[in-house]
């Protein structure tokens, strides 16, 4: 793996984890309705569901990648566009709080875990988040093309589950005041929706060798 399209890769990353999405928004009611220990838990839920569809892309990729380069590019390229049209709806969304769902039904801990799992594993847009994104940052000609996928994939799960964590003991304490923060949530889809279109530009003029 080319350690630039690591560093690359980090910070996009990061700034997709801190964006909110389905699964932060999730883990705020959670911690909001139940507690930081709740959020935590659903957190946790959601990692292990984001492993399966992490587990299926590197079956798939490698596959793929073993069969025809010219398939794999197809298929990056495809997925540099779907970021390109991510980036372009973050940037025109309007300005928006987290609308935060503070009265979800209590659950043992067990069960808000399983939740987790089942919410993720079963939402086909993860799957296809990480069948457009992981693509951009493989370095073929290195090889092992199904650990760099597993490592990539694993990095980013981690990174998200923290920031879960993080969102989790911050609405189990004063969640009230950051769902109604506007411009936090508006600046950080403007800044991820120009990375991904950047990344999706440089994805587009680079070469396949």
């Amino acid at each position: 793996m080319i350690i630039e399209n690591f560093w690359m890769f980090a910070l996009t990353a990061l700034l997709l984890n801190i964006t909110p999405g389905n699964d932060m928004l999730y883990v705020a009611a959670r911690s909001t309705s139940q507690g930081s220990r709740a959020g935590i838990i659903s957190a946790l839920g959601i990692m292990a569901g984001c492993m399966v569809h992490i587990f299926a892309a590197m079956a798939g990729l490698s596959a793929i990648i073993a069969q025809s380069a010219l398939a794999f590019d197809i298929i990056k390229y495809m997925g540099a566009a779907y970021l390109f049209y991510l980036g372009i709806r973050s940037l025109l969304s309007k300005k928006k709080a987290l609308e935060v769902n503070t009265h979800i039904q209590p659950l043992s801990y067990k069960r808000i875990f399983w939740q987790g799992v089942l919410t993720n594993v079963l939402n086909p847009k993860v799957a296809l988040f990480f069948l457009a994104f992981l693509p951009q940052f493989i370095h073929v000609a290195a090889g092992n093309t199904a650990w760099q996928i597993l490592f990539l994939g694993t990095w980013f799960n981690v990174g998200g589950t923290l920031v879960n964590m993080v969102v989790a003991v911050l609405f189990g304490r004063v969640g009230a005041w950051f769902s109604k923060s506007a411009t936090i949530v508006q600046w950080q889809e403007r800044i991820t929706g120009v990375l991904l279109i950047g990344l999706g530009i440089k994805v587009a003029m680079s070469s396949n060798k």
